[in-house]
Order: C-alpha cells, then structure tokens, then sequence
C-alpha cells in the first residue's frame, strides 16, 4: 500500500461538454423551418455552438440568422438534448419568423419551410425529434442520444 501511495497519481480531466442551441421556427401555417448542412448534408434545424458572453435566446437568434436569412422571437425552451459521444448539450427553442429573406450561407446549401411530415422523412430521428417536440406542448423534453439513435429515459 506504501508503495501505491508513493507513486505519481494521475490527474483525471473532468469531461469536456459544449453547449449548442437550435431555433425550431414555425410559421403561421404550421410549416417548420429547416437547412440542409453544407458539411455533412443533412437536414436540421438551424443553430451552433453558443458563444460566451450570449445569452441562450440571443444565441439562437444570432444562429437562425446566420444560417437562414430570417429573424425570430424567441418564444420558449422546448426542450434539452444531450449527444453522449460528442459530448454536446443542445437547448432547443420554439421561434416565430419575425422578418428577413430566407438564403442560404457558408453553412448551409439549402433553407426549407417543411411540414411535420416532411421534418420526420428528411430528418434523421435524433434531430425530427426536435421539432416535433417543440409542437407538442409538453416541454420542455429532456433526451439522449448517441448520434445515431435515442437512449431510452428510465
């Protein structure tokens, strides 16, 4: 036991996360708004890394914009997310479109009003859920997931 206590103990990092927040932007007409990814091509909602000195709200606003082209209001929390391989924690906000053009950016090649149906056929489950949480009403959701699929709660 001496010798165990003698040697060099190894510090132990605690686990790095990042924080993300993402805009679910629903139209009068019910239609949701959405981007294809410039990196990876897939379809999800618009957001990004929240910066520093940002609030939660202002990130999401900050982030639609840049990647859509349209102003929002910020409504409420929806819902959090957390990715456990990338160690990514995702809050979720319903949006209403309150002005611009919708265009794409250097981050996104496409820019799309969808219908719920739609969001569930272009969407990987892990990001459909999103928005489909965000109209249910029942928020805000709290999620797991591994990228790929949902991580049952329980």
């Amino acid at each position: 036991m001496l010798l165990y206590m003698s040697q060099p103990q190894e510090a132990t990092s605690p686990p790095l996360h990042s924080v993300s927040v993402a805009g679910v932007v629903v139209r009068e007409d019910g239609r949701l708004l959405a981007i294809r990814r410039a990196d990876n091509g897939t379809w999800e909602l618009p957001g990004g890394v929240l910066e520093l000195d940002e609030t939660p709200e202002a990130g999401v606003a900050r982030e639609v914009l840049e990647e859509t082209g349209i102003h929002v209001e910020v409504d409420e929390l929806t819902g959090v997310y957390k990715n456990t391989t990338r160690g990514i924690v995702a809050l979720v906000f319903r949006c209403k479109p309150s002005g611009g053009t919708e265009r794409t950016s250097d981050e996104s090649t496409a820019v799309s009003w969808l219908t719920p149906n739609e969001v569930s056929e272009r969407m990987s489950e892990v990001y459909a859920i999103r928005l489909l949480d965000a109209l249910d009403g029942n928020g805000p959701h709290v999620r797991s997931h591994d990228g790929k699929q949902l991580i049952p709660t329980g």
